[in-house]
């Protein structure tokens, strides 16, 4: 994940943050590559299985040296995202398994399906390079790639961003919205439209997307911590409590200090209440 928004080390939050405060919020950009550690977190889908359907070709991994654990380009998103589309449907993993054996008719079984990587970069992925690499040239790759209809979702949540980034909220809030016009269960786009509208203060637009990313992918632990932001700053102890507590069940041992902290001092406050 780009910005993990409990990141080791990281202090803790006030129970009730100021107004004017702006936590790190976690955005959720669309990268160039991804370890099978940040598949793991962003589907909700145990690393062990990841990199079973990786080695039994199953799923596209980038050309890697032998032994070296797989790594994933853009391209895999799409497939990750059906599979979540599967699990939202009830599917089980057996079930999954199958369906995306019978979608491998160009590979071998066994090798591994491997991307292969184009000549020319498009225009995404040329925006991908330059945004990572913080070069303002990217906006124009992303509009063209819009212009292009490839990748359309991904590259208005990217030029979202890029907004947010350069402090159009308005702006950024279209875009992400315009990503959603393309694909109403883009994930990041509603994880992001969250936190634009937590930062501006909208806090039931800032619930509702982060309530619809989590009925998108419900094992993402940060959208649960978000939640609880926006619960908190409502005064709502009860919700805070039961989504820090959802949150503490799916974040990485690392993260957790953090989450038990805040749902001690929130269980200490309601306790006071009585």
């Amino acid at each position: 994940m780009s910005q993990p928004i409990m990141a080791k080390g990281s202090k803790s939050r006030s129970l009730q943050p100021d107004a004017g405060s702006h936590p790190d919020l976690g955005f959720q950009r669309v990268k160039s590559v991804y370890t099978v550690q940040e598949i793991s977190q962003l589907f909700g889908l145990s690393q062990r299985i990841v990199r079973r359907w990786t080695g039994a070709g199953l799923i596209r991994s980038m050309p890697a040296e032998p032994g070296t654990d797989p790594l994933y380009d853009f391209r895999a998103l799409t497939q990750f995202r059906r599979i979540r589309e599967m699990r939202a449907n009830g599917m089980t993993t057996a079930q999954i398994d199958v369906q995306l054996a019978g979608q491998l008719n160009l590979f071998e079984a066994g090798q591994g399906q491997v991307v292969e990587m184009p000549s020319r970069m498009g225009p995404f992925e040329e925006a991908l390079r330059l945004h990572e690499q913080g070069d303002p040239r990217a906006e124009a790759c992303y509009r063209k790639s819009i212009l292009d209809g490839e990748y359309v979702a991904d590259a208005y949540c990217n030029l979202g961003i890029l907004q947010y980034e350069d402090g159009n909220y308005a702006k950024a809030i279209d875009c992400l919205t315009l990503s959603l016009k393309d694909d109403p269960r883009h994930f990041e786009s509603h994880f992001n439209l969250g936190n634009l509208y937590f930062d501006t203060g909208d806090l039931r637009l800032a619930r509702l997307h982060y309530e619809i990313a989590s009925q998108i992918e419900s094992s993402f632990a940060h959208v649960y911590f978000n939640l609880a932001l926006v619960h908190m700053r409502e005064a709502d102890v009860e919700a805070a409590i039961a989504a820090f507590k959802r949150c503490e069940e799916l974040a990485p041992e690392d993260e957790r200090p953090q989450v038990e902290d805040l749902l001690s001092r929130l269980e200490s406050l309601k306790s006071q209440k009585r």
